[in-house]
């Protein structure tokens, strides 16, 4: 699937692409033990409209490098309508409250660009940092 994903949405390679498809970003999002998700750039109309389509996730994931650019490394869909899944790979349940502030979603990473070796679909990246991530302010 990682394959098919990376064919939709190989787009999003230039952050630009996604902010002019009216994605915003949120900070980056670091795990507790360790790893991250990057900095998602989020598609609130698709987050609103509870459709699961493979060109248009709801989120778009980057790392935040050294030199201060953004590569892509994932990409993030997300629903409130579940069970879900896309292409037969079960979306993760998340109930509320959440540290996102959202209701109870269901949503499923898939990591097309950089490689996870806790998995294709795991919430979190050891190899992804969100060391480099500018403060808001920046």
């Amino acid at each position: 699937m990682a394959d098919k994903v990376r064919a939709a949405n190989s787009r999003f390679i230039d952050v630009k692409t996604a902010v002019s498809e009216g994605y915003s970003p949120i900070p980056c999002a670091s795990g507790i033990t360790g790893g991250a998700m990057g900095i998602h750039y989020v598609n609130g109309r698709y987050l609103n409209d509870d459709k699961i389509d493979i060109a248009r996730p709801e989120a778009v994931m980057y790392e935040p490098l050294a030199d201060g650019a953004l590569k892509l490394v994932a990409v993030e869909y997300i629903t409130s309508k579940g069970p879900a899944s896309l292409d037969g790979q079960l979306f993760n349940f998340n109930s509320a409250p959440n540290r996102y502030g959202l209701g109870e979603f269901y949503e499923l990473h898939v990591w097309a660009w950089k490689g996870n070796p806790t998995g294709t679909f795991a919430d979190m990246n050891p190899k992804v940092s969100c060391e480099h991530a500018m403060a808001p302010s920046q």
